[in-house]
């Protein structure tokens, strides 16, 4: 043959069963290293230098010696066996490491809730041996959700209300909220077993402007709302007011309990869990970023 065309898993074989004759000095040297008896050796080598199209060694009572050709196939294969293996390292490596950027849109006071798996999940992609840059944008759900839609985003977490069709979701943990007092209010040292729910709707109350379910709304409609709060945030500078009850998730109002400053009150009837759910459009490229985070947060 005049040149060697595409070359086949056989023919880099072939190349293999040749460099492992010359480093061991011959056909019958060659055996016990490749495993392979002496005719078989001599019938690949036949068929690698029809491949090829030139004698590649001379074989005999003189011994074993390479063709001018044979050491030039036989640095030219040295070159190529260790372009594959540096191929096949850098394939791997790319298995183990990450590179890129996560743009990931939170809503607020998420941080103090104690099974935040997307802290767990982003301890994982930012290890040593992975290069990933992470954006954090604390935004509103709405302002999220709107990020992951236009693509400013990869990923967000929000409650799972009202949110679009196009979008895919995957669940994350339910967030329990409580019906909330300070301790400069009224009702604060009554003991919820002399509370009554007459007791509770005379007293101002928070509303709340941020997306709720039907069950924590009805939860607030059945109080008396004076005042309003566009964030969880707002709802607990009113509470500690001492003049208005609001509902909080109770991860945020711990601080406070445990420093006396507030308590819950009749938590066997003021009480409901909201969802919260990891969001992404259904439509997303192929990203081996945002691919690594999921499978981080479903733990695979």
């Amino acid at each position: 043959m005049a040149s060697l065309g595409q070359m086949s898993d056989y023919e880099i074989r072939l190349i293999r069963i040749f460099k492992t004759v010359v480093e061991c000095g011959g056909f019958t040297a060659a055996e016990t290293t490749l495993g392979i008896s002496r005719s078989a050796i001599s019938q690949h080598m036949n068929d690698l230098e029809g491949r090829l199209g030139f004698s590649l060694c001379q074989r005999g009572r003189g011994g074993f010696s390479l063709t001018e050709e044979g050491k030039e196939i036989y640095q030219a294969g040295l070159t190529l066996l260790t372009a594959l293996e540096t191929f096949k390292s850098d394939v791997n490596a790319l298995h183990h490491t990450i590179k890129g950027k996560l743009n990931i849109g939170i809503t607020d006071n998420l941080v103090t809730l104690p099974a935040m798996d997307v802290t767990h999940a982003l301890a994982a992609l930012t290890a040593p041996h992975h290069e990933v840059t992470v954006h954090i944008h604390m935004e509103p759900s709405d302002a999220v959700i709107r990020g992951v839609m236009d693509g400013h985003l990869h990923v967000g977490v929000v409650p799972a209300v009202n949110l679009p069709t196009s979008l895919e979701t995957q669940l994350l943990y339910d967030e329990p909220s409580y019906l909330y007092c300070s301790a400069e209010h009224p009702l604060f040292s009554v003991p919820d077993e002399a509370l009554s729910l007459a007791q509770i709707a005379s007293h101002p109350a928070i509303r709340p402007r941020y997306p709720l379910p039907d069950a924590a709304r009805q939860a607030h409609e059945a109080l008396n709302l004076q005042a309003s709060a566009s964030d969880r945030e707002g709802a607990a500078f009113l509470i500690l007011t001492g003049r208005f009850m609001g509902f909080l998730p109770e991860h945020v109002a711990e601080q406070w309990v445990a420093a006396g400053k507030m308590r819950a009150l009749h938590t066997a009837t003021q009480h409901y869990r909201i969802p919260f759910v990891l969001i992404t459009r259904h439509d997303r490229r192929p990203n081996r970023v945002v691919d690594a985070f999921l499978g981080f947060i479903s733990g695979t």
